[in-house]
Formats: C-alpha cells, sequence, structure tokens
C-alpha cells in the first residue's frame, strides 16, 4: 500500500511552501498521520514538525442538457499538510 500518491502542485501550495515551509500531498485516504509523517521522512530524508489532514468527499452534479439528465462526478481524496522542520525543504522539481 503506497501511502503517497503524489504532491500537490498548485500556486496555493507553492505559495504555502516558500514562505511558510509547508508542503501539500494527496495520501491514501486509510493513512494516518503517523504513517504520513514516516512515509514523507523516508521518500524525501527530511524531519516533519506537524501534519495535517482534510478529507474531500465525493462531488455529484447534474445538468439538464438537450440530450436530457446529464450526471457527474468528481472523486473524493485525503489531502496531507506537512510542516517541516526548520532548515529542511523538499525540492520537487530536481529530477525534471
Amino acid at each position: 500500500m503506497s501511502i503517497l500518491i503524489k504532491p500537490i502542485i498548485t500556486e496555493k501550495a507553492t505559495n504555502d511552501s516558500e514562505l511558510f515551509n509547508r508542503y501539500a500531498f494527496v495520501v491514501n485516504k486509510n493513512a494516518n498521520k503517523v504513517e504520513i509523517k514516516n512515509a514523507v521522512e523516508s521518500a524525501y530524508g527530511v524531519s516533519i514538525s506537524s501534519v495535517k489532514t482534510l478529507n474531500y468527499p465525493i462531488q455529484r452534479n447534474t445538468k439538464y442538457t438537450k440530450k436530457g439528465l446529464v450526471t457527474g462526478i468528481k472523486s473524493g481524496y485525503k489531502k496531507a499538510i506537512v510542516q517541516l522542520a526548520e532548515g529542511d525543504s523538499i525540492d520537487f522539481y530536481n529530477n525534471l
């Protein structure tokens, strides 16, 4: 079971990483904070001071069109925001 699915690289997440040394990841829904902390520390070789998690639910939408009723779904996910210790950083763009 892979704990870390992918890092979140958006404008807001990048700003957070530059100003406050916080990084965001999409993680497995069944992972807890201790498992997330151990996975990030082993994958990137940094020390973590805190982990915050957010669960995003499934989003359903319905549209009325010429074809009739069209339904869509956006899957739910779990996001983890990790606060690194002072002096540590993660470089996502190193292996491009």
